[in-house]
């Protein structure tokens, strides 16, 4: 019987992690981390394209992987146009957007552009992305910030919440679009997203300061503040931007963006690190009380996922914050590779939609 192969790609700022599936079969999974020394020769992102996908089918000829056997070829998404959430065939016009940065610049971009270029030399093998950073379903409503020059935008951890969303609903024998969840994606960055009946309807924009501060991010900032801080003369533009994403959060307050080390600090009585982490919470949970209002407090549980999530006293604390709203679930971790893979299987055998992007 033929082999059906589907290679996941997921490029991050400083990582490219890969893995191979046989269907749902993992035969292997690669992280490999990358110094701003490796990356420094390399002036955008899109720069690094040859570097990464060198990296993977390097990866794949050691280990004597036919390649013939690859049918599917799934990218994390990118920072493409504003796209509703689900499976998209790579196309050129695609492609374009991302080379170009068009709609931003992020290593993620890479996801798709290495996929449809390994595909090209592999007869019927697809690329597709999945539930990229920018799947945008909020509700008109959520969109309004208060001035027409500024309208909220959807930039998310879409991924992982659509996947732990869909495999909640399963554990309780329901279809995602039946369920009204709130779902906490506590990472690097962090997501707090109003799922009502399968669209996420409202949520915090997690790359470009919104919502509650994290280990790298600084979330909102008071606007008055941030208008004199950007007129003091004492920052650039470039310098502004990196402390509202990449050195914002508790790398500003703390120097680290180590949540484990932050919580080991404050156990040892460092009053400022105590402060940070009891101020991360008190904020993850008041979002999360938001996005409960946002469902008219119909909410059918409420999940906790991200790296994060595997934290158990930070849970705890969330949950006694917020577990009068409704049943609080855990979901540690993010398994994107696991999920773009399932959706590749999924498109491999009919049973998703492949979309068009436009």
């Amino acid at each position: 019987m033929e082999k059906r192969l589907i290679l996941a790609i997921n490029p991050g700022s400083t990582s490219t992690k890969f893995s191979l599936f046989e269907e749902t079969r993992l035969i292997f999974e690669k992280n490999l981390r990358h110094s701003p020394e490796d990356l420094s020769p390399y002036g955008r992102i899109a720069d690094q394209f040859n570097f990464r996908k060198d990296l993977i089918m390097s990866e794949l000829i050691e280990r004597k992987i036919d390649l013939a056997e690859i049918k599917i070829v799934v990218g994390r998404g990118g920072l493409v146009s504003p796209i509703e959430s689900g499976v998209y065939r790579v196309n050129q016009k695609m492609k374009d957007h991302l080379n170009a940065e068009l709609f931003g610049s992020h290593a993620c971009n890479l996801g798709a552009l290495i996929a449809d270029d390994i595909v090209s030399t592999l007869p019927g093998a697809e690329a597709y992305i999945v539930d990229p950073v920018v799947v945008d379903e909020l509700q008109p409503v959520a969109r309004i910030s208060g001035h027409p020059e500024i309208e909220r935008r959807s930039i998310f951890h879409a991924l992982n919440q659509k996947a732990v969303a869909r495999i909640h609903a399963a554990s309780v024998n329901r279809q995602y679009e039946e369920l009204n969840l709130v779902i906490a994606h506590m990472g690097g960055g962090l997501s707090v997203g109003a799922h009502k009946r399968g669209r996420v309807v409202d949520v915090n924009n997690a790359l470009n300061g919104d919502g509650p501060f994290s280990p790298e991010r600084s979330g909102g900032l008071p606007a008055g503040q941030l208008v004199d801080l950007c007129f003091s003369g004492r920052f650039s533009h470039s310098e502004i931007k990196a402390m509202i994403t990449g050195k914002g959060g508790m790398t500003a307050y703390l120097g680290t963006n180590d949540y484990i080390d932050i919580c080991g600090r404050a156990d040892n009585g460092e009053a400022s690190a105590t402060l940070i982490r009891d101020a991360f919470i008190y904020q993850v949970g008041k979002e999360i009380g938001a996005m409960a209002t946002a469902l008219y407090g119909y909410v059918d549980a409420i999940i906790l996922t991200g790296g994060i999530a595997h934290h158990s006293n930070t849970v705890k604390k969330i949950k006694s914050m917020v577990d009068f709203i409704s049943e609080v679930i855990i979901y540690p971790g993010e398994d994107e590779l696991k999920a773009l893979a399932f959706n590749g299987l999924l498109a491999l055998d009919g049973k998703v939609e492949i979309k068009t992007y436009k």
